[in-house]
């Protein structure tokens, strides 16, 4: 793997984890009240327009950091706004 390919990978893991802290607060304290659904909304969509740029581009770095950061996001969306009912 060359250098580049090193950057984006770590580059992209990292993106795609910085939101697993406020996830796990979340299932642990299942407060959701300084969450913010219009931000998530927005970051979906960024994420999603990254994975359709990655499949144009045939980037598997790209589509798969991506796809985790989209899965994370989602969950912590539908999980605050479960939490937020309650």
């Amino acid at each position: 793997m060359d250098f580049e390919k090193i950057v984006g990978a770590v580059s992209g893991l990292l993106t795609s984890i910085s939101m697993l802290p406020q996830f796990f607060k979340l299932i642990k304290t299942k407060d959701s009240e300084n969450i913010s659904k219009g931000m998530l909304i927005v970051l979906l969509a960024g994420i999603a327009g990254w994975i359709y740029y990655g499949s144009l581009k045939n980037d598997w770095i790209i589509i798969g950091t991506n796809a985790f950061a989209f899965l994370v996001n989602f969950v912590t969306m539908v999980l605050s706004i479960k939490f937020r009912q309650h």
